[in-house]
């Protein structure tokens, strides 16, 4: 099983990759909601971190977004063997 805080750590770099293509194409979560089935706040919840979500919720967000899955996963996370509990 993996380590709550690996998926802790996981979860808040994806949220902050969310959160940096928001600013830099300067849209709301209302904005991005317009653009898929997703409610904004529902997407502000991932932007902290604190969702844990599907593909098809990813899915959702690259049409929100209007970017391709490398750009909400452009993002380092180091991967240790010690992360996986037996």
């Amino acid at each position: 099983m993996l380590d709550e805080k690996k998926k802790d750590e996981f979860k808040a770099k994806f949220g902050k990759q969310l959160g940096k293509i928001k600013k830099d194409k300067k849209l709301s979560f209302r904005n991005i909601a317009k653009n898929c089935d997703l409610d904004p706040s529902f997407i502000s919840k991932i932007e902290k971190g604190t969702e844990n979500i599907t593909l098809e919720t990813v899915l959702n967000l690259l049409y929100g977004l209007n970017v391709q899955p490398r750009d909400l996963f452009d993002f380092h996370i180091e991967l240790n063997k010690d992360d996986i509990r037996k």
